[in-house]
């Protein structure tokens, strides 16, 4: 069986720094797995949010998980500090898959990278809908080949 490929980060085009919390790490002294899927929601939202194309609160159109995975490369611990990077790997008409790699800060190397795809649907019926037009723009910026 031969390795698969471990990220490089020249390929990914946006970073969020993330902390590593002491409950972070499970009895085997490195960050629990279930802790890299909120790395990557983090990463993603605040991405959104911060480029305002999504507020909370109020935003009548959402993005939610439908689908999820990790490959793990190496241990990360607490306290590492860490930086997850993104990009876009494919847009559709209602969603979205991004794909992210948590890096320990500065490195070269993905420790671990991922995969989610967030649908589009309306807040209050959660019926999915087209991915609002500024949204869609600013994922265009991240997209891998864009």
């Amino acid at each position: 069986m031969t390795k698969p490929h471990r990220g490089r980060r020249a390929e990914y085009r946006v970073f969020h720094a993330i902390t590593t919390r002491w409950k972070d790490n499970d009895i085997y002294g490195h960050v629990n797995n279930v802790e890299y899927t909120s790395y990557f929601d983090t990463a993603a939202n605040h991405f959104l949010i911060t480029n305002g194309v999504l507020d909370i609160v109020h935003s009548a159109t959402i993005g939610i998980v439908v689908e999820t995975g990790c490959r793990y490369h190496e241990s990360v611990a607490f306290p590492d500090r860490l930086e997850v990077g993104l990009r876009v790997a494919k847009i559709g008409r209602s969603s979205v898959r991004y794909e992210l790699a948590v890096f320990r800060e500065g490195a070269e190397l993905a420790a671990a990278e991922g995969h989610f795809v967030h649908v589009y649907v309306d807040r209050a019926s959660m019926r999915p809908v087209p991915i609002p037009d500024a949204v869609r723009q600013l994922l265009a910026t991240v997209e891998v080949g864009a």
